[in-house]
C-alpha cells in the first residue's frame, strides 16, 4: 500500500469542501443530512468528521485522514458517493488534476 499524497491530501480536503457546498446549493443542511431537530449548515469540517471519519474508521479502523492511504481514500469516498447519490441525488467527483483546473492534485 501505498502513503497518502500531499496532492491527494489536498484533493481529499477539496472535496468536503465540493461536497458541502453542493449540499448547501441543493438547500440541505447537516440536520437533514445527519442529525434530525437542529438546523447546522454543511461545512468541510463536519462532512469531514460526521460522514467521512464515521465511514473511515468502519471501513479501515484508521482515525486520522493522514494515515490513510491512496487506496482507503478511494474505498471510502466510493461508499460515500454511492450512499450520498442515492439518499440525496447529490454526485460530487473526487477532485484531481483533470476536473479541477489549476489547483494542484
Amino acid at each position: 500500500m501505498s502513503d497518502r499524497t500531499p496532492s491527494q491530501n489536498n484533493a481529499l480536503h477539496q472535496y468536503f469542501d465540493d461536497l458541502s457546498t453542493a449540499f448547501q446549493a441543493a438547500g440541505l443542511d447537516m440536520k437533514q443530512i445527519l442529525k434530525p431537530g437542529v438546523e447546522i449548515p454543511a461545512t468541510p469540517e463536519l462532512v469531514k468528521n460526521l460522514m467521512w471519519r464515521p465511514i473511515q474508521k468502519i471501513m479501515v479502523d484508521k482515525e486520522s485522514t493522514t494515515e490513510l492511504t491512496t487506496t482507503d481514500i478511494d474505498a471510502i469516498y466510493q461508499v460515500m458517493a454511492r450512499h450520498i447519490a442515492s439518499r440525496f441525488g447529490i454526485s460530487v467527483p473526487f477532485p484531481n488534476r483533470f476536473n479541477q483546473g489549476d489547483k494542484q492534485y
